[in-house]
């Protein structure tokens, strides 16, 4: 593999933008650094790899490859996503629309509704972990990344033995009441916890509940009811989006939409005006010239060796 730009960087490892030398196939890689290769660490690198591999859906990150290098880094070869994720998106140009908003959603919960039924649980939804992209002719297509905190439902003594007792497992702004107080019980309403929060954050282009530390934000998520996301706008949303939005944050999983393919059903059923391929073409046209400014920024490629014979 030849290595480009770095992607990002987080607890489970770096990721850099990457060619296969033999395929010429655009790739991301996902390396895990010897120094950071803890037992627990290596064991969860390897679950993220093996529990996302297992996912076919057309929203849901593709895996390619996965091995060491000779000097015994960890790495997985994936689908290289070239867009922007919802963070950027909001950050760069605030608010989305209610159709956009709900076209958006409605994808990232078929990816979920996949991996629900599949006995996984992603734990780190959050608007840094979706892209938008275009997939064959067709901009705006939702991938949903990073499966690095997954839990299996069908397999929870695995999951015990790599989630330390009583740790919170997530990130603050978009964890459910549920992973705050009692992590060992999250299930699939966690994830639609988060992905409503996510639809919040689209919306009205603020976190749900915003605060100065950790704990201010956990206990909001315990303790606190949002605000509507039309009056932290300032402006009327589609009343039946704003409505699905606040019942996936209930405090009780009981009172949200059980699943992703449950909340899927409900955002399809909604009349938010149609968010078109055209309307998406028109808005990638017309912000073409911020990935030209960001493809000209990359950095000289650098090469991945691979331990071939240590492949398993």
């Amino acid at each position: 593999y030849q290595l480009g730009r770095k992607l990002g960087e987080g607890g489970m490892g770096v990721v850099h933008e990457a060619t296969h030398l033999m395929l010429r196939r655009p790739t991301a890689v996902k390396l895990l650094p010897v120094e950071k290769a803890g037992a627990q660490t290596v064991a969860r690198f390897e679950r993220e790899v093996q529990q996302t591999s297992r996912l076919e859906h057309p929203n849901s990150v593709s895996i390619y490859d996965y091995g060491r290098t000779p000097d015994g880094q960890f790495y997985y070869a994936m689908e290289l996503v070239d867009g922007v994720t919802l963070q950027q998106l909001v950050r760069a140009h605030g608010p989305v629309g209610s159709a956009r908003a709900a076209s958006i959603l409605t994808q990232a919960a078929r990816a979920l509704a996949e991996a629900h039924e599949r006995g996984l649980v992603h734990r780190d939804i959050k608007p840094a972990n979706i892209m938008l992209c275009e997939r064959a002719g067709v901009p705006d297509t939702v991938k949903v990344l990073d499966f690095g905190l997954v839990k299996a439902l069908d397999d929870p003594e695995a999951d015990a033995a790599l989630t330390q007792a009583n740790a919170i497992v997530g990130t603050p702004h978009y964890l459910a009441p549920e992973a705050i107080s009692t992590p060992e019980e999250v299930g699939p309403a966690a994830d639609v916890y988060a992905l409503g929060a996510i639809g919040f954050y689209l919306v009205a282009g603020r976190d749900v509940f915003p605060g100065d530390s950790v704990i201010e934000v956990c206990s909001q998520h315990l303790k606190s009811e949002p605000e509507p996301p039309s009056t932290v706008l300032g402006t009327p949303l589609d009343p039946g989006l704003e409505a699905l939005i606040l019942r996936c944050l209930a405090k009780s999983p009981d009172g949200r939409p059980r699943d992703g393919a449950a909340l899927a059903r409900e955002l399809e059923a909604l009349s938010t005006g149609e968010w078109t391929v055209e309307d998406a073409r028109a808005w990638w046209r017309e912000h073409r010239e911020d990935r030209v400014a960001e493809l000209e920024s990359r950095p000289t490629p650098t090469r991945l060796a691979v331990d071939v014979e240590g492949r398993r």
